[in-house]
Protein backbone atom coordinates (compact mmCIF):
# COMPACT_ATOMS: atom_id res chain seq x y z
CA UNK A 1 0.00 0.00 0.00
CA UNK A 2 1.11 3.30 -0.74
CA UNK A 3 2.13 5.45 2.56
CA UNK A 4 1.63 8.77 0.79
CA UNK A 5 -0.71 10.92 3.51
CA UNK A 6 -0.38 14.03 1.11
CA UNK A 7 -2.16 11.67 -1.89
CA UNK A 8 -5.65 12.14 -1.72
CA UNK A 9 -6.16 8.48 -3.06
CA UNK A 10 -4.32 7.15 -0.07
CA UNK A 11 -5.75 9.14 3.11
CA UNK A 12 -7.12 6.99 5.55
CA UNK A 13 -10.71 5.48 5.73
CA UNK A 14 -13.86 5.86 8.32
CA UNK A 15 -16.32 3.90 9.08
CA UNK A 16 -20.19 5.19 7.59
CA UNK A 17 -22.10 5.08 10.73
CA UNK A 18 -24.33 2.43 10.86
CA UNK A 19 -25.04 0.47 7.62
CA UNK A 20 -28.09 1.08 5.69
CA UNK A 21 -31.60 -1.31 4.67
CA UNK A 22 -31.98 1.11 2.15
CA UNK A 23 -31.30 -2.56 -0.60
CA UNK A 24 -32.15 -5.01 1.65
CA UNK A 25 -36.01 -3.65 2.71
CA UNK A 26 -37.99 -5.68 5.18
CA UNK A 27 -41.31 -6.88 3.96
CA UNK A 28 -44.29 -7.28 6.44
CA UNK A 29 -44.81 -10.70 7.39
CA UNK A 30 -48.25 -12.47 7.62
CA UNK A 31 -49.51 -14.10 11.41
CA UNK A 32 -49.12 -17.37 11.99
CA UNK A 33 -48.37 -19.89 14.83
CA UNK A 34 -44.95 -20.58 13.91
CA UNK A 35 -42.68 -17.57 13.03
CA UNK A 36 -43.10 -16.08 9.47
CA UNK A 37 -39.68 -15.61 7.69
CA UNK A 38 -37.80 -12.80 8.09
CA UNK A 39 -38.16 -11.34 3.96
CA UNK A 40 -35.50 -9.21 2.19
CA UNK A 41 -34.74 -8.45 -1.29
CA UNK A 42 -30.92 -7.42 -2.53
CA UNK A 43 -30.18 -6.46 -6.07
CA UNK A 44 -26.90 -6.83 -7.33
CA UNK A 45 -25.79 -4.81 -10.31
CA UNK A 46 -23.30 -1.57 -11.28
CA UNK A 47 -23.15 1.27 -9.55
CA UNK A 48 -20.94 3.88 -8.73
CA UNK A 49 -19.19 4.60 -4.44
CA UNK A 50 -17.06 7.33 -3.45
CA UNK A 51 -14.53 5.40 -2.44
CA UNK A 52 -11.50 8.57 -2.00
CA UNK A 53 -12.53 12.19 -1.42
CA UNK A 54 -14.71 14.46 -3.34
CA UNK A 55 -11.66 15.70 -5.79
CA UNK A 56 -12.09 11.69 -7.54
CA UNK A 57 -15.17 10.95 -9.23
CA UNK A 58 -16.40 7.96 -7.87
CA UNK A 59 -15.45 4.49 -8.13
CA UNK A 60 -17.43 2.20 -10.82
CA UNK A 61 -18.24 -0.87 -9.08
CA UNK A 62 -20.22 -3.66 -8.41
CA UNK A 63 -22.53 -3.67 -5.35
CA UNK A 64 -25.48 -5.38 -3.21
CA UNK A 65 -28.24 -2.29 -3.28
CA UNK A 66 -26.17 0.77 -5.07
CA UNK A 67 -24.03 0.60 -2.07
CA UNK A 68 -20.35 -0.41 -0.42
CA UNK A 69 -20.75 -2.65 1.27
CA UNK A 70 -24.06 -4.08 0.28
CA UNK A 71 -26.67 -3.78 2.91
CA UNK A 72 -26.27 -4.99 6.28
CA UNK A 73 -28.64 -7.67 7.19
CA UNK A 74 -29.80 -8.42 10.42
CA UNK A 75 -31.90 -11.44 11.31
CA UNK A 76 -32.35 -13.89 14.63
CA UNK A 77 -31.42 -17.03 15.73
CA UNK A 78 -33.38 -19.89 14.87
CA UNK A 79 -36.20 -17.95 12.58
CA UNK A 80 -36.62 -18.72 9.58
CA UNK A 81 -35.10 -16.27 6.77
CA UNK A 82 -36.37 -15.77 3.10
CA UNK A 83 -33.88 -13.42 0.87
CA UNK A 84 -34.88 -12.86 -2.92
CA UNK A 85 -31.17 -11.92 -4.83
CA UNK A 86 -31.79 -10.04 -8.00
CA UNK A 87 -29.06 -10.12 -10.53
CA UNK A 88 -28.79 -7.01 -12.70
CA UNK A 89 -25.55 -7.95 -13.83
CA UNK A 90 -24.46 -8.78 -17.30
CA UNK A 91 -23.06 -11.72 -16.44
CA UNK A 92 -24.33 -15.05 -13.98
CA UNK A 93 -24.48 -14.77 -10.68
CA UNK A 94 -24.94 -16.23 -7.22
CA UNK A 95 -25.08 -15.66 -3.11
CA UNK A 96 -23.01 -17.66 -0.62
CA UNK A 97 -23.71 -17.04 2.69
CA UNK A 98 -20.42 -16.99 4.43
CA UNK A 99 -19.82 -19.23 7.70
CA UNK A 100 -24.12 -20.27 8.37
CA UNK A 101 -24.33 -23.75 8.66
CA UNK A 102 -27.69 -24.24 6.42
CA UNK A 103 -28.98 -26.51 3.54
CA UNK A 104 -27.05 -27.54 0.60
CA UNK A 105 -29.26 -26.28 -1.76
CA UNK A 106 -28.68 -22.85 -0.22
CA UNK A 107 -25.18 -22.30 -0.35
CA UNK A 108 -24.88 -20.15 -3.54
CA UNK A 109 -22.11 -22.71 -5.84
CA UNK A 110 -22.89 -22.74 -8.95
CA UNK A 111 -23.55 -26.35 -10.61
CA UNK A 112 -22.31 -27.44 -7.48
CA UNK A 113 -25.59 -26.47 -5.16
CA UNK A 114 -27.58 -24.47 -7.49
CA UNK A 115 -28.25 -23.17 -11.33
CA UNK A 116 -26.46 -20.03 -11.66
CA UNK A 117 -28.51 -16.49 -11.56
CA UNK A 118 -28.62 -15.34 -15.07
CA UNK A 119 -28.83 -11.98 -16.00
CA UNK A 120 -32.39 -10.29 -15.01
CA UNK A 121 -33.29 -13.33 -13.20
CA UNK A 122 -34.25 -13.94 -9.47
CA UNK A 123 -33.71 -16.85 -6.94
CA UNK A 124 -34.27 -17.04 -3.56
CA UNK A 125 -32.67 -18.13 -0.62
CA UNK A 126 -34.34 -19.61 2.20
CA UNK A 127 -32.57 -20.83 5.53
CA UNK A 128 -33.07 -20.90 9.56
CA UNK A 129 -29.24 -19.65 10.98
CA UNK A 130 -28.39 -22.03 13.97
CA UNK A 131 -25.99 -20.15 15.27
CA UNK A 132 -25.57 -16.39 16.18
CA UNK A 133 -22.90 -14.47 15.10
CA UNK A 134 -21.17 -12.23 12.20
CA UNK A 135 -21.10 -13.92 8.89
CA UNK A 136 -21.32 -12.36 5.60
CA UNK A 137 -22.38 -13.17 2.02
CA UNK A 138 -20.48 -12.20 -1.38
CA UNK A 139 -20.54 -14.28 -4.86
CA UNK A 140 -19.49 -17.61 -5.79
CA UNK A 141 -19.44 -16.55 -9.65
CA UNK A 142 -16.66 -14.85 -11.34
CA UNK A 143 -15.72 -14.64 -7.71
CA UNK A 144 -12.09 -12.83 -8.93
CA UNK A 145 -14.00 -9.79 -10.39
CA UNK A 146 -17.56 -9.72 -8.58
CA UNK A 147 -15.86 -9.55 -4.95
CA UNK A 148 -13.25 -7.31 -6.28
CA UNK A 149 -15.25 -5.02 -8.04
CA UNK A 150 -17.35 -4.68 -4.53
CA UNK A 151 -19.89 -7.32 -4.39
CA UNK A 152 -20.12 -8.16 -0.33
CA UNK A 153 -22.22 -7.33 2.59
CA UNK A 154 -22.44 -8.49 6.20
CA UNK A 155 -25.38 -10.89 7.92
CA UNK A 156 -25.56 -10.20 11.53
CA UNK A 157 -27.52 -12.84 12.75
CA UNK A 158 -28.74 -11.54 16.65
CA UNK A 159 -28.54 -13.49 19.73
CA UNK A 160 -31.87 -14.38 22.19
CA UNK A 161 -30.38 -11.86 24.62
CA UNK A 162 -28.97 -8.33 23.37
CA UNK A 163 -25.56 -8.49 24.57
CA UNK A 164 -24.98 -5.59 26.82
CA UNK A 165 -22.60 -3.11 25.61
CA UNK A 166 -23.07 0.40 25.30
CA UNK A 167 -22.60 0.34 21.40
CA UNK A 168 -22.11 -2.22 18.55
CA UNK A 169 -20.20 -1.49 15.50
CA UNK A 170 -19.55 -3.24 12.34
CA UNK A 171 -16.60 -2.39 10.49
CA UNK A 172 -16.56 -4.01 7.02
CA UNK A 173 -12.75 -4.01 5.33
CA UNK A 174 -11.79 -4.20 2.03
CA UNK A 175 -9.03 -3.52 -0.11
CA UNK A 176 -8.98 -2.24 -3.62
CA UNK A 177 -5.97 -1.80 -6.76
CA UNK A 178 -7.21 1.43 -7.94
CA UNK A 179 -5.60 4.00 -10.83
CA UNK A 180 -5.06 7.36 -9.66
CA UNK A 181 -8.32 8.29 -11.17
CA UNK A 182 -9.93 6.11 -8.50
CA UNK A 183 -11.01 3.62 -10.95
CA UNK A 184 -10.85 0.18 -10.31
CA UNK A 185 -7.45 -1.40 -12.29
CA UNK A 186 -8.48 -3.72 -14.17
CA UNK A 187 -6.20 -7.56 -15.03
CA UNK A 188 -7.97 -9.30 -12.49
CA UNK A 189 -6.32 -13.15 -12.53
CA UNK A 190 -2.67 -12.23 -12.84
CA UNK A 191 -1.21 -15.69 -13.34
CA UNK A 192 2.31 -14.32 -11.29
CA UNK A 193 -0.52 -13.32 -8.66
CA UNK A 194 -2.34 -16.06 -8.46
CA UNK A 195 0.91 -18.47 -7.77
CA UNK A 196 2.22 -15.71 -5.45
CA UNK A 197 0.05 -13.90 -2.79
CA UNK A 198 -2.43 -12.92 -4.89
CA UNK A 199 -4.29 -9.32 -5.83
CA UNK A 200 -3.52 -7.23 -2.73
CA UNK A 201 -4.67 -3.64 -3.19
CA UNK A 202 -3.19 -0.01 -2.96
CA UNK A 203 -5.98 0.81 -0.87
CA UNK A 204 -8.05 -0.18 2.50
CA UNK A 205 -11.45 0.99 2.78
CA UNK A 206 -13.75 1.01 6.30
CA UNK A 207 -17.08 0.56 5.22
CA UNK A 208 -16.64 1.90 2.00
CA UNK A 209 -16.15 5.50 3.41
CA UNK A 210 -12.61 7.35 3.43
CA UNK A 211 -12.13 9.65 6.28
CA UNK A 212 -9.80 9.72 9.36
CA UNK A 213 -11.88 9.42 12.51
CA UNK A 214 -13.88 7.35 14.17
CA UNK A 215 -16.20 9.27 16.89
CA UNK A 216 -16.17 7.62 20.43
CA UNK A 217 -16.35 8.72 23.95
CA UNK A 218 -14.50 7.63 26.76
CA UNK A 219 -15.70 5.40 29.02
CA UNK A 220 -18.58 3.48 27.02
CA UNK A 221 -18.14 -0.13 25.83
CA UNK A 222 -17.95 -1.48 22.28
CA UNK A 223 -18.75 -4.18 20.42
CA UNK A 224 -17.01 -3.90 17.02
CA UNK A 225 -17.59 -7.09 14.50
CA UNK A 226 -14.70 -6.78 12.34
CA UNK A 227 -14.93 -8.40 8.77
CA UNK A 228 -11.97 -8.97 6.22
CA UNK A 229 -13.90 -8.91 2.60
CA UNK A 230 -10.58 -8.36 0.58
CA UNK A 231 -9.28 -10.70 -2.00
CA UNK A 232 -6.24 -11.48 -0.87
CA UNK A 233 -5.15 -8.45 2.11
CA UNK A 234 -4.34 -10.33 5.21
CA UNK A 235 -4.55 -8.03 8.02
CA UNK A 236 -2.83 -7.10 11.41
CA UNK A 237 -4.90 -4.62 13.59
CA UNK A 238 -3.41 -2.98 16.57
CA UNK A 239 -5.57 -0.75 18.77
CA UNK A 240 -2.95 2.09 19.89
CA UNK A 241 -3.08 2.24 23.95
CA UNK A 242 -6.32 0.00 23.75
CA UNK A 243 -6.84 -3.65 25.17
CA UNK A 244 -9.60 -5.46 22.58
CA UNK A 245 -10.87 -8.56 23.86
CA UNK A 246 -11.80 -11.38 21.80
CA UNK A 247 -14.87 -12.74 22.17
CA UNK A 248 -16.06 -14.52 18.95
CA UNK A 249 -14.04 -15.77 15.77
CA UNK A 250 -15.79 -16.34 12.44
CA UNK A 251 -19.40 -15.74 14.10
CA UNK A 252 -18.53 -18.57 16.98
CA UNK A 253 -18.01 -17.26 20.55
CA UNK A 254 -14.58 -18.30 22.00
CA UNK A 255 -13.16 -18.02 25.67
CA UNK A 256 -12.57 -14.24 26.22
CA UNK A 257 -8.86 -13.13 25.50
CA UNK A 258 -6.65 -10.51 24.45
CA UNK A 259 -4.82 -11.44 21.17
CA UNK A 260 -1.08 -12.44 21.20
CA UNK A 261 0.85 -9.31 20.93
CA UNK A 262 -2.66 -6.94 20.98
CA UNK A 263 -2.33 -8.06 17.07
CA UNK A 264 -6.14 -9.05 15.67
CA UNK A 265 -5.17 -11.42 12.84
CA UNK A 266 -7.76 -11.42 10.12
CA UNK A 267 -7.29 -13.36 6.83
CA UNK A 268 -9.88 -12.92 4.05
CA UNK A 269 -12.92 -13.85 4.63
CA UNK A 270 -12.62 -14.10 8.31
CA UNK A 271 -14.12 -12.24 11.34
CA UNK A 272 -13.31 -11.22 14.90
CA UNK A 273 -15.86 -9.93 17.22
CA UNK A 274 -14.11 -7.60 20.29
CA UNK A 275 -15.30 -6.14 22.99
CA UNK A 276 -13.73 -3.00 23.43
CA UNK A 277 -13.34 -0.68 26.05
CA UNK A 278 -12.88 2.89 25.66
CA UNK A 279 -10.06 3.61 28.13
CA UNK A 280 -8.31 6.80 26.31
CA UNK A 281 -8.54 10.47 27.19
CA UNK A 282 -11.31 12.83 26.46
CA UNK A 283 -10.01 14.84 23.21
CA UNK A 284 -7.44 12.75 22.23
CA UNK A 285 -7.05 10.43 19.01
CA UNK A 286 -5.18 6.85 18.95
CA UNK A 287 -4.18 5.07 15.63
CA UNK A 288 -5.39 1.52 14.45
CA UNK A 289 -3.12 0.26 13.16
CA UNK A 290 -2.63 -2.59 10.50
CA UNK A 291 1.06 -4.28 10.40
CA UNK A 292 1.05 -7.30 8.86
CA UNK A 293 3.13 -6.71 5.85
CA UNK A 294 5.84 -4.42 7.71
CA UNK A 295 6.98 -2.66 4.79
CA UNK A 296 3.61 -1.02 4.15
CA UNK A 297 2.65 -0.51 7.49
CA UNK A 298 -0.13 2.18 8.06
CA UNK A 299 -2.97 3.55 9.95
CA UNK A 300 -6.27 2.64 9.07
CA UNK A 301 -8.02 5.18 11.33
CA UNK A 302 -8.00 7.04 14.65
CA UNK A 303 -10.50 6.31 17.69
CA UNK A 304 -11.27 10.10 17.96
CA UNK A 305 -12.56 10.60 21.84
CA UNK A 306 -15.19 13.70 21.57
CA UNK A 307 -13.89 16.65 25.03
CA UNK A 308 -17.17 14.93 26.59
CA UNK A 309 -16.22 13.63 30.07
CA UNK A 310 -16.09 9.60 30.39
CA UNK A 311 -19.34 7.67 30.40
CA UNK A 312 -20.64 7.70 33.89
CA UNK A 313 -20.34 3.93 34.90
CA UNK A 314 -23.35 2.49 35.96
CA UNK A 315 -23.91 -1.15 36.95
CA UNK A 316 -20.47 -3.01 36.99
CA UNK A 317 -18.96 -3.93 33.91
CA UNK A 318 -20.85 -7.63 32.66
CA UNK A 319 -18.93 -10.82 32.19
CA UNK A 320 -17.66 -11.01 28.46
CA UNK A 321 -18.45 -14.18 27.52
CA UNK A 322 -21.07 -14.97 24.67
CA UNK A 323 -23.62 -17.63 24.65
CA UNK A 324 -22.29 -20.61 22.70
CA UNK A 325 -23.79 -21.81 19.61
CA UNK A 326 -25.32 -25.37 19.17
CA UNK A 327 -22.31 -26.96 17.52
CA UNK A 328 -22.12 -31.10 18.03
CA UNK A 329 -18.66 -31.45 19.90
CA UNK A 330 -15.79 -34.17 17.69
CA UNK A 331 -15.73 -36.94 19.60
CA UNK A 332 -11.59 -36.73 19.37
CA UNK A 333 -10.99 -40.58 20.70
CA UNK A 334 -13.04 -41.87 18.24
CA UNK A 335 -12.83 -39.43 15.15
CA UNK A 336 -11.40 -40.65 11.64
CA UNK A 337 -8.37 -38.53 10.59
CA UNK A 338 -6.91 -36.77 7.27
CA UNK A 339 -4.34 -34.99 6.27
CA UNK A 340 -4.96 -32.44 3.26
CA UNK A 341 -1.30 -31.79 1.84
CA UNK A 342 -1.63 -27.55 0.39
CA UNK A 343 0.78 -27.96 -2.36
CA UNK A 344 2.19 -25.19 -5.59
CA UNK A 345 2.43 -21.53 -5.62
CA UNK A 346 6.03 -19.88 -6.83
CA UNK A 347 8.83 -21.31 -4.54
CA UNK A 348 6.72 -24.58 -3.77
CA UNK A 349 6.77 -26.55 -7.02
CA UNK A 350 3.45 -25.06 -8.84
CA UNK A 351 3.55 -23.77 -12.22
CA UNK A 352 1.78 -20.15 -12.71
CA UNK A 353 -1.57 -20.12 -12.87
CA UNK A 354 -5.29 -18.64 -14.43
CA UNK A 355 -6.34 -18.77 -18.14
CA UNK A 356 -7.65 -22.81 -16.97
CA UNK A 357 -4.28 -24.33 -15.59
CA UNK A 358 -3.86 -24.59 -12.08
CA UNK A 359 -1.03 -23.42 -9.80
CA UNK A 360 -1.47 -25.01 -6.51
CA UNK A 361 -3.06 -28.66 -5.68
CA UNK A 362 -4.69 -30.43 -2.67
CA UNK A 363 -3.25 -33.93 -2.32
CA UNK A 364 -2.11 -33.64 -5.41
CA UNK A 365 -5.15 -33.01 -7.19
CA UNK A 366 -6.45 -29.44 -8.76
CA UNK A 367 -9.69 -27.87 -9.15
CA UNK A 368 -9.99 -24.63 -10.81
CA UNK A 369 -12.62 -22.00 -11.35
CA UNK A 370 -15.38 -20.62 -8.95
CA UNK A 371 -17.65 -24.37 -8.82
CA UNK A 372 -18.94 -26.26 -11.28
CA UNK A 373 -21.42 -29.46 -11.72
CA UNK A 374 -19.61 -32.77 -11.16
CA UNK A 375 -17.06 -31.87 -8.81
CA UNK A 376 -15.93 -35.29 -7.71
CA UNK A 377 -14.81 -35.42 -3.80
CA UNK A 378 -11.77 -35.87 -2.20
CA UNK A 379 -13.35 -37.29 0.43
CA UNK A 380 -16.50 -38.78 1.28
CA UNK A 381 -17.04 -38.78 4.65
CA UNK A 382 -20.04 -40.18 7.09
CA UNK A 383 -23.18 -38.47 8.09
CA UNK A 384 -22.86 -37.97 12.05
CA UNK A 385 -19.42 -39.25 12.53
CA UNK A 386 -16.60 -36.65 14.06
CA UNK A 387 -13.08 -35.91 11.73
CA UNK A 388 -10.03 -34.71 12.15
CA UNK A 389 -8.11 -33.18 9.44
CA UNK A 390 -4.60 -32.11 9.05
CA UNK A 391 -3.97 -29.39 7.15
CA UNK A 392 -0.44 -29.30 6.29
CA UNK A 393 0.77 -26.09 4.18
CA UNK A 394 4.10 -27.23 1.74
CA UNK A 395 4.01 -23.69 0.09
CA UNK A 396 5.41 -20.19 1.19
CA UNK A 397 2.31 -18.64 1.05
CA UNK A 398 -0.38 -17.94 3.33
CA UNK A 399 -3.97 -19.94 3.39
CA UNK A 400 -7.10 -18.96 4.84
CA UNK A 401 -8.97 -22.41 4.04
CA UNK A 402 -12.77 -22.10 4.03
CA UNK A 403 -15.17 -25.45 4.89
CA UNK A 404 -18.71 -24.37 3.30
CA UNK A 405 -21.76 -25.53 5.36
CA UNK A 406 -20.01 -26.35 8.74
CA UNK A 407 -17.58 -25.09 11.38
CA UNK A 408 -14.50 -26.54 13.33
CA UNK A 409 -12.74 -26.39 16.55
CA UNK A 410 -9.01 -25.35 15.78
CA UNK A 411 -7.18 -27.86 18.01
CA UNK A 412 -3.76 -27.71 16.94
CA UNK A 413 -0.87 -25.40 15.50
CA UNK A 414 2.72 -27.60 14.86
CA UNK A 415 1.07 -29.65 17.82
CA UNK A 416 0.74 -27.13 20.20
CA UNK A 417 -3.14 -26.54 21.44
CA UNK A 418 -5.00 -23.70 20.08
CA UNK A 419 -6.63 -22.25 23.54
CA UNK A 420 -9.48 -20.54 24.08
CA UNK A 421 -12.07 -22.85 22.57
CA UNK A 422 -12.20 -21.24 19.29
CA UNK A 423 -14.21 -22.57 16.28
CA UNK A 424 -14.33 -21.02 12.62
CA UNK A 425 -15.44 -21.97 9.21
CA UNK A 426 -11.84 -20.46 7.61
CA UNK A 427 -8.46 -21.20 9.31
CA UNK A 428 -5.17 -18.94 8.30
CA UNK A 429 -2.67 -21.87 8.02
CA UNK A 430 0.87 -19.79 7.71
CA UNK A 431 3.18 -20.71 5.66
CA UNK A 432 5.03 -24.56 6.31
CA UNK A 433 2.31 -24.52 8.96
CA UNK A 434 -0.07 -27.62 10.41
CA UNK A 435 -2.96 -26.61 11.90
CA UNK A 436 -5.67 -29.31 12.99
CA UNK A 437 -9.15 -29.12 12.75
CA UNK A 438 -12.07 -31.37 14.05
CA UNK A 439 -15.68 -31.24 13.46
CA UNK A 440 -18.71 -33.67 13.11
CA UNK A 441 -19.96 -34.30 9.56
CA UNK A 442 -24.02 -33.35 10.47
CA UNK A 443 -24.61 -31.21 7.37
CA UNK A 444 -25.31 -33.59 4.65
CA UNK A 445 -24.26 -32.70 0.86
CA UNK A 446 -20.93 -31.92 -1.47
CA UNK A 447 -19.51 -29.32 0.65
CA UNK A 448 -16.56 -26.73 -0.99
CA UNK A 449 -13.28 -26.22 0.86
CA UNK A 450 -10.96 -23.93 -0.91
CA UNK A 451 -8.20 -20.94 -0.14
CA UNK A 452 -10.08 -17.49 0.62
CA UNK A 453 -7.23 -15.80 -1.52
CA UNK A 454 -9.42 -16.36 -4.59
CA UNK A 455 -6.50 -15.84 -7.04
CA UNK A 456 -5.49 -19.53 -4.77
CA UNK A 457 -8.84 -20.66 -5.04
CA UNK A 458 -9.41 -20.01 -8.87
CA UNK A 459 -5.72 -21.59 -9.55
CA UNK A 460 -6.45 -24.89 -8.30
CA UNK A 461 -6.75 -25.00 -3.92
CA UNK A 462 -10.21 -26.06 -4.07
CA UNK A 463 -11.31 -29.64 -2.95
CA UNK A 464 -15.12 -30.72 -1.99
CA UNK A 465 -15.74 -33.32 0.80
CA UNK A 466 -19.25 -35.21 0.83
CA UNK A 467 -21.20 -35.82 3.71
CA UNK A 468 -23.34 -39.00 3.04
Amino acid sequence: MAMDSGTAIHRRLFLMGASSFAAATAWPGGAGAAPSPQQFQIVAGAGRWPLVDTAHKPTGVWCYGGQIPGPEIRVRQNEPVRIVVENRLDEDTTVHWHGVRLPNTMDGVPGLTQPPIKPGDTFTYEFTPPDAGTFWYHPHADTLRQLGRGLAGVLVVEEAKPFPVDREVTWVLADWRLAPDAQIVPGFGNAMEAAMAGRVGNIVSLNGAQREEVPVRAGERIRLRLVNTSLARIMALRFENHHPVVIAVDGQPCDPHEPDGGRLLLGPAMRIDVVLDMQGKPGERYRVVDDFYPDISYWLTHLAYDDRAAVEPGTPKHPLALPRNPLPEPNLDQAERHVLTLQGGMMGGGMMGMGGKAAWAINGKSMTGDGHAGMPPLLTLNLGRSYVLTMRNETAWWHPMHLHGLSFRILSRNGRPVPYRQWADTVLVAPRETVDVAFVADNPGDWMLHCHVIDHQMSGLMTVLRIA
